[in-house]
């Protein structure tokens, strides 16, 4: 089972659509294994995007993502980074299709709404930052054999 981070992004969170995009990634089949509703802080926010430290955006990356809270989750199941970023969208909005979260709700790059991992290695490594082994449940769903062969 592949696990990738989401993030529900301050403007996400701003705009009242934590639960519109938990839907979406509960209607696809993935499995939810950690939630959290926190403000990332500074240090944080430099690690998980440290990939990004010598663009000249990486300032503004880390004082958006501080700027508010966010929802931190991990979901699970069968390729989640593809299933998880196809219902993400395109990182451009505007470019994004319509019914995936970008799509419908979102306008600019800069307020894209939400962050997925874009690696199983990724998936884990980010899911690291922000969650302990011991915070994530892993458990049975009884729907389980309706949505994976």
């Amino acid at each position: 089972m592949e696990r990738t981070l989401i993030l529900v992004k301050p403007d996400g969170v701003q705009r009242n659509l934590m639960g519109e995009i938990i839907g979406r990634f509960e209607r696809r089949g993935l499995k939810l294994i950690g939630m959290k509703f926190m403000q990332m802080t500074v240090e944080l926010a430099e690690q998980h995007y440290a990939v990004h430290k010598e663009r000249p955006f990486f300032n503004d990356l880390v004082a958006y993502i501080t700027s508010g809270p966010i929802v931190a989750m991990v979901w699970e199941g069968n390729d989640a980074i593809n299933a998880a970023r196809a219902t993400i969208g395109a990182t451009k909005p505007v470019d994004a299709s319509p019914g995936t979260i970008r799509g419908d709700f979102g306008m600019e790059i800069g307020r894209n709404l939400v962050h997925g991992s874009d690696s199983p290695e990724n998936g884990v490594k980010e899911a690291s930052l922000f969650f302990s082994e011991d915070e994530l449940v892993s458990w049975n769903r009884d729907l389980d054999p309706w949505i994976v062969e």
